[in-house]
């Protein structure tokens, strides 16, 4: 029994020893499973820190980066000094000055002992002192008082006077804390409306708005400097830390083409015949050196005060008030739009010495080949009659000079018929007029014309006598400054010079050629019909006494039931001198009034008035055409001298001095002179000299017709001289044509108008 209990027990025993075993090979099991499942979220864990940490050191880094250094830095901006504008000579047109500016920290203006009723009664002083210094309105200042932004900007650009109130203000009334005063520029023109369309002007953030400031605005505004140093988690900067200094960049100064002194003298005129003739959409007028491409002047009429740019000029103040905003915003842009370079317009009859060039450089004409053209008083293209503007008395048989010199429709759709649509395109495209000009001004207009393959004969007839296309004055001026210089075309250069100003380097603009469009031949005959045109013609308003003087006048006609709102254009184009032509210039009048919108009559007196003080101030010398005895220099007397001093006398009198012998000039003397001393002539007169009593002798050419450049040219490449009296074309001289002559001999010339007519 004994033994089968002991046998029981250990059965017990076992059972629960193998229990126990169990329980803790289950308990073992449950341990290494939590852990097992704490290590894998541990491993989790640092899985997802390490991919945090490579997420913000990789991803974020930069930004972070960023953020701290704003949180432990503090940034001074230090602006930089926008660069001025220059005129060709030297004169200040733009530049910037010294102003400050007034911000406050609302939440530091307050009573020493935080009393809010005080610090209420300090704001409003405050706001009232602001108000009366700097002309602000008060409810909307003390507002800026009691906001609860960190800064507030109260007024910008203050004038020296003003901040001098302020600081006396705060003087008096023991204020130091919250008020501001910040060093700033301000933009300044000194002419006031002089050359306001291509100047343009800035914004209070001395931002270009327009004109050169606005193209030109990377290149003149520089580049912002700093200066940095650390400060605490509080924000307040931490005292004895490094500074780095970044210094700013300043802008570069810009020096123009323009001449001021010719920009002056075309706004007073264009001023006067804008007025006086009543355009009532203004007019516009470009002065160019054809050999550079230089702007010499640049104007639109009516202009603005670039000191005030968002100020409504007389014209545009008529209706402002009753506009809405968004009208007002439009008004003002139109008001700074530059019409010489954004605008289009159809150029009329002044086209004409395009379609003339290309007639002459395709050999389809030449100037003078009698009974080459007929007006009829009209011309019918494909059953629609084109009236001459002189149909009550027609032209008849003409050659292309006479043809220029009338203006004649007629003749010169026979002309375009000839050289045919895609001749003429050639030529539209060799002169420059299907491409921007590419001058250094923002918001140059493309021009417009019909596609080449959809013009028709009625098309090819208007375009032949510049109407039904669009083009800017700019590309006008500039494909007739081609011609102008010898057929090469040049690209319109505005900006001269760069120079920085913190290095004192100069970045020179040069002249850029485009390309050579008609020959020399062919331009020095344009020119010469363009001459006979201010001769002879409807452009002999526009002549200059003293100076040779080529033209061609414009009338441009609105499109059939767009009279109210185009009205015509009145032009007229002119170079001068004629033999070497240094200048070019194109006025366009908009809008005059039906009964009187003749480019002739209105546009070719202004031009005239211009020419006369701009041709003297450039210093180019009159031409034989004047009789004032002021422009006349008196022969000297050389008989007797060596050739060599007699040659040094005439040169520095002004004389062009020849001799028909090989001696030696220091040793050989003078023994006598044509002309005699004593005589008056023109600069550049010949004066003969002999060493013995032989002569030179010379044959009086005929110069019956010819103008008074064109007698001059002829008399002197026979070395002979010329004196003049009148104007026009000759009708006689003395000797007569054939004699022979001693070289030097002067022949005198009688010049006297033909009947002339306007267009």
């Amino acid at each position: 029994m004994d033994n089968k209990k002991n046998i029981d027990n250990s059965k017990q025993n076992n059972s629960k020893v193998i229990r126990i075993n169990d329980d803790i090979k289950s308990q073992n099991f449950i341990h290494v499973k939590k852990l097992k499942i704490i290590f894998i979220v541990v491993i989790l864990i640092f899985a997802i820190l390490i991919g945090r940490i490579g997420y913000l050191q990789f991803i974020q880094g930069s930004y972070l980066k960023e953020l701290a250094y704003q949180q432990q830095a503090i940034n001074q901006i230090i602006s930089p000094k926008r660069g001025s504008i220059y005129d060709s000579t030297g004169k200040v047109l733009a530049t910037s000055a010294s102003v400050d500016t007034i911000t406050i920290n609302p939440n530091k203006i307050k009573d020493s002992k935080d009393d809010a009723e005080k610090t209420k009664q300090l704001k409003e002083k405050v706001a009232k002192a602001f108000s009366d210094i700097f002309e602000l309105d008060y409810n909307e200042t003390l507002e800026k008082l009691n906001s609860t932004a960190q800064v507030e900007t109260i007024v910008k650009k203050v004038e020296q006077d003003k901040v001098d109130k302020l600081k006396s203000w705060m003087e008096e009334n023991d204020i130091s804390v919250g008020i501001n005063i910040d060093e700033d520029t301000k933009r300044y023109y000194p002419y006031s409306t002089v050359l306001s369309h291509v100047l343009g002007s800035c914004g209070s953030d001395n931002q270009g708005l327009s004109g050169i400031e606005f193209k030109w605005d990377s290149v003149l505004s520089g580049t912002p400097g700093k200066i940095v140093s650390s400060k605490s988690a509080s924000q307040e900067e931490i005292p004895n830390t490094e500074e780095t200094y970044i210094p700013a960049e300043n802008g570069s100064d810009l020096t123009l083409t323009i001449d001021l002194n010719i920009q002056t003298i075309v706004e007073k005129y264009l001023k006067q015949a804008v007025e006086n003739n009543i355009c009532e959409n203004g007019g516009n007028c470009i002065v160019m050196n054809p050999k550079t491409g230089d702007i010499l002047a640049m104007a639109s009429y009516p202009n603005y005060d670039l000191n005030q740019p968002f100020t409504p000029n007389e014209y545009v103040a008529k209706t402002y008030d009753s506009l809405s905003s968004e009208e007002k915003s439009q008004a003002i842009y139109k008001m700074w739009s530059n019409k010489s370079v954004s605008e289009l317009y159809e150029p009329g009859s002044v086209f004409k010495v395009i379609t003339a060039s290309a007639a002459l450089e395709e050999d389809i004409t030449d100037t003078d080949i009698s009974g080459d053209f007929n007006c009829a008083g009209y011309e019918t293209v494909t059953g629609t009659p084109i009236k001459c503007w002189r149909d009550y008395n027609p032209h008849g048989s003409q050659t292309l000079r006479q043809a220029l010199e009338n203006s004649c429709n007629p003749a010169f759709i026979q002309l375009g018929t000839r050289i045919g649509t895609s001749t003429l395109y050639k030529y539209y495209k060799a002169f420059g007029l299907f491409d921007k000009t590419g001058i250094s001004l923002p918001g140059e207009a493309d021009s417009l014309f019909i596609e080449e393959k959809s013009v028709k004969p009625i098309e090819r007839a208007t375009m032949s006598f510049g109407q039904r296309f669009s083009i800017t004055p700019l590309q006008m001026i500039t494909a007739v400054s081609a011609i102008a210089n010898d057929g090469i075309l040049m690209k319109p250069r505005i900006v001269k010079e760069i120079t920085n100003t913190d290095t004192g380097s100069v970045t020179t603009v040069d002249p850029e050629e485009v390309r050579q469009v008609i020959s020399s031949e062919t331009a020095s005959k344009v020119k010469s019909m363009m001459e006979s045109v201010v001769e002879d013609g409807t452009g002999y308003r526009g002549a200059v006494t003293g100076y040779t003087v080529g033209g061609k006048t414009g009338t441009s006609e609105p499109i059939s039931g767009r009279e109210e709102t185009d009205g015509y254009v009145a032009s007229y184009i002119a170079i001068s001198p004629v033999e070497d032509t240094q200048i070019v210039l194109l006025l366009t009048l908009y809008k005059p009034p039906k009964d009187n919108h003749q480019g002739g009559q209105l546009a070719g007196p202004v031009v005239s008035q211009m020419l006369t003080e701009i041709l003297p101030y450039l210093g180019i010398p009159s031409s034989t055409e004047s009789t004032d005895d002021t422009d006349l220099i008196t022969v000297p007397e050389i008989r007797n001298k060596t050739i060599t001093e007699a040659e040094k006398i005439l040169k520095e009198a002004g004389f062009t001095s020849k001799i028909s012998t090989s001696n030696d000039k220091n040793s050989t003397v003078v023994v006598d002179q044509v002309p005699k001393p004593g005589i008056s002539l023109s600069k550049g007169s010949i004066v003969m000299m002999y060493d013995q009593n032989t002569r030179t002798s010379a044959t009086v050419p005929d110069l019956e017709g010819k103008s008074a450049y064109q007698a001059t040219t002829e008399l002197r490449n026979s070395n002979l001289n010329i004196s003049i009296e009148g104007s026009g074309t000759v009708i006689s001289q003395d000797p007569p044509k054939g004699s022979s002559v001693d070289a030097g001999t002067v022949v005198k010339v009688t010049l006297k108008p033909a009947s002339k007519d306007s267009h």
